[in-house]
């Protein structure tokens, strides 16, 4: 029997192993989506306990421990301590096997704490304990300390056109930093015309832009006004977020009437949310090609499902799944209306929903155009995919139909300082996949090959990312 979570851990052959020691693991990250926090990593927090970085915010967790009869209170309750929070994960971690929260939690036990025990209700008061004491004497549990210990060169945060990006700005004055922090463009607030908060939004909106928004034309150059502040400010990406894509027809007249509906507070309809979202969603696109941005759709959720949490804990708390959406026509239609106009930027595209893989994988060949290796990318498995089954599915599809050399890899799209072993994760999928094939002959690795098959696992863990974002 092997033993769990050893130096070979998901490396099945002596192929695989040797990809990842001496190519993947070496390579630093490049983490280009997250959702940390930029004022902590500016103030570089002083966390009280592992359960402040590991379970705070970390929706993840938290259906896992509603899934294992855990009281609300002792997940996103204010009148618990940080150790019932704990003792309440350690009594759910021996019931995740074969979820990759289990291998997350040993991994990020392992690499920032130096503990090779399984965490359970036996040993959680110890684990707890001497994480703890390590948080309290060592900077290295700091948010720019884990990334350092991580050998994370950069890390692009997820920002609203509205932020000040102040705390962006310290991190880039600080000469001590060794991770670059940069932000990226998330405008989906702008794009949710249908949500209740929508008018109040673009009243904020024109505020830090100094545009009085009344029509279209306004909350365009609105955006475009903050689309060049946050370039000035190292932004290199946008990232959108839609249930779907959109393509039906508008005129500006059309979107003017839907904006004047939404402002004064009357409800619109489905098919003038999607006018307008669509209409938005091309402006923004031209933006991001203007500027040199890649741009990311991370599209096919169904969120804040439910409506009882939502209205006491919030939104991203973990009440969200993966939505059933026929968008692959409108895909296709929005990219091309882009590309027709010259202005289809370097687009990365995220699938929720697995049924999908084989759709965006093949949607890429179409809009590659011969100036940028791997233009159109097939994003990394995200959300309910990002674990071993859903990555390999991935690359699986994508080396298929078109060309996993040129993938730009993986992110951790966390709240969590410590989630960079999910790169580790990744990476050593990644080998295991590639090793397997060397080793059953589909695959050669000798001479030329074989320098190619190396330099691959390098590019995929690090280098493709980096040229690809201009980092």
């Amino acid at each position: 029997m092997k033993a769990f979570m050893d130096e070979n851990f998901l490396l099945q052959t002596e192929t695989a192993q040797k990809l990842y020691h001496e190519h993947a693991a070496k390579m630093p990250i490049i983490d280009y989506h997250c959702h940390l926090s930029p004022q902590m990593v500016a103030e570089n927090k002083r966390f009280e306990s592992i359960a402040q970085i590991w379970l705070m915010g970390d929706h993840y967790k938290w259906r896992a421990m509603r899934s294992n009869g855990i009281d609300e209170r002792y997940i996103t309750g204010k009148d618990t301590t940080d150790w019932e929070k704990f003792e309440k994960w350690a009594e759910t971690v021996p019931y995740t096997f074969r979820n990759p929260l289990y291998h997350w939690t040993h991994l990020e036990l392992k690499s920032a704490f130096g503990i090779n025990e399984t965490l359970n209700p036996t040993n959680a008061r110890a684990i707890f304990d001497r994480c703890n004491e390590m948080i309290a004497g060592d900077e290295k549990y700091c948010p720019r300390g884990m990334m350092a210990h991580y050998n994370v060169e950069t890390v692009c945060t997820t920002d609203d056109p509205a932020d000040s990006l102040e705390w962006h700005k310290i991190v880039a004055d600080d000469p001590t930093a060794k991770t670059r922090m940069l932000p990226t463009w998330r405008p989906d607030a702008g794009m949710n015309i249908d949500a209740k908060g929508w008018p109040a939004y673009i009243e904020k909106l024109s505020g830090v832009s100094g545009v009085d928004i009344k029509n279209f034309a306004d909350l365009v150059n609105a955006l475009q006004i903050r689309h060049d502040f946050f370039a000035a400010n190292g932004c290199r990406l946008s990232d959108h977020g839609p249930e779907e894509f959109y393509d039906e027809p508008y005129t500006v007249a059309e979107i003017d009437a839907i904006m004047d509906k939404a402002l004064a507070g009357k409800e619109i309809s489905v098919v003038e949310a999607h006018k307008f979202k669509h209409a938005y969603l091309h402006e923004q696109g031209i933006m991001d090609y203007n500027a040199g941005w890649a741009q990311q759709y991370h599209y096919g959720a169904i969120r804040n499902n439910n409506s009882k949490m939502f209205a006491s804990i919030g939104a991203d708390t973990g009440f969200d799944s993966i939505g059933e959406f026929n968008t692959a026509k409108a895909m296709s239609r929005f990219l091309d209306e882009l590309n027709s106009k010259g202005k289809l930027s370097k687009t990365i595209l995220y699938n929720l929903n697995p049924c999908a893989n084989e759709v965006i994988a093949t949607m890429l060949g179409n809009f590659q155009d011969g100036t940028v290796p791997g233009k159109i990318q097939f994003g990394s498995g995200w959300w309910f995919l990002d674990q071993k089954d859903g990555m390999e599915k991935q690359m699986n599809a994508l080396s298929v139909l078109g060309l996993l050399s040129r993938f730009v890899g993986m992110l951790t799209d966390s709240r969590s300082f410590l989630s960079y072993p999910r790169h580790e994760y990744f990476r050593r999928i990644l080998c295991n996949l590639v090793g397997n094939d060397i080793e059953n002959g589909v695959i050669p690795y000798t001479g030329y090959e074989a320098e190619r098959v190396n330099q691959m696992i390098e590019d995929i863990s690090y280098n493709n990312a980096k040229g690809y974002f201009d980092f």
